[in-house]
């Protein structure tokens, strides 16, 4: 178990649930992976969920408004990246080649944030924590991993190295195709081979939730009405991985090391 005060710049940070059906989502959630559900009331704006565990934030979650579902936006986990600065940040995207869409703007006294489109199609957030954070890692359902789905792969890699200083390169002796990402001295995630995406889907940032047991949770997470989309299947000398979607339709993963 680590307890996380500050994210490196170029780190994932923080995920966040979208979902159509927020009490579904609460109950979902909490039963496959132990979270505390902390409701924080937003006015006009809903309710923002803490997913917690231990009394530390694992993830968040909120309502998509009636607006968001007329415009057609599905329900997702969104990945957010840890910068310095998010103007300046946010200010080189056009540069290479992605598009901000929204911000950059002030959270409260929480930090300051942007909403951005890579030169792929992919969305993520950009994130300048305003103080020291309250994350957990390494225990049943916390963040572990994000994989990136699209169907430019050197266009996505020129994009990301030169907007967080990544390093993006296939593993030693991999014949896969698979490319890791390395954050300074941490692996933090990677871009499978563009072959393997399903076309039908636009391109995205996969979230994966560590778990005891992939197949305990694969398992458990149909009982609750998930649908399973792959595996549970073993990553040689890596570990077991499945792909899920909640009940309304989020997609994420559970990793298991081995």
């Amino acid at each position: 178990m680590a307890h996380i005060e500050k994210y490196n710049p170029g780190s994932f940070c923080w995920l966040e649930l979208a979902t159509s059906d927020q009490p579904a989502a609460r109950k979902f959630y909490s039963s496959l992976f132990g979270w505390h559900v902390n409701e924080n009331p937003m006015g006009p704006a809903g309710v923002y969920d803490l997913y917690q565990l231990e009394g530390r934030d694992a993830a968040a979650g909120y309502q998509l408004d009636a607006e968001m579902l007329s415009q057609g936006v599905p329900v997702h986990w969104m990945l957010y990246m840890a910068v310095e600065n998010a103007d300046a940040s946010a200010a080189r995207v056009p540069s290479l080649g992605g598009k901000v869409l929204k911000g950059p703007f002030d959270v409260m006294d929480k930090g300051r944030m942007a909403v951005v489109q890579d030169p792929t199609g992919a969305m993520f957030c950009l994130w300048q924590a305003a103080g020291p954070g309250n994350g957990i890692a390494g225990v049943h359902g916390t963040f572990c991993w994000a994989d990136l789905a699209t169907g430019d792969v050197p266009a996505a890699k020129t994009f990301y190295e030169g907007l967080f200083g990544w390093k993006i390169f296939p593993g030693e002796n991999d014949p896969s195709g698979y490319l890791h990402i390395q954050n300074g001295e941490d692996f933090i995630g990677g871009i499978p081979p563009s072959q393997y995406r399903n076309p039908n889907l636009p391109p995205h940032w996969m979230g994966y939730f560590y778990v005891d047991d992939c197949d305990a949770s694969a398992a458990k997470a149909k009982e609750l009405g998930a649908t399973i989309h792959m595996g549970p299947m073993t990553i040689e000398k890596v570990g077991r991985m499945a792909v899920v979607a909640d009940p309304q339709g989020a997609v994420f993963a559970l990793f298991k090391n081995s």
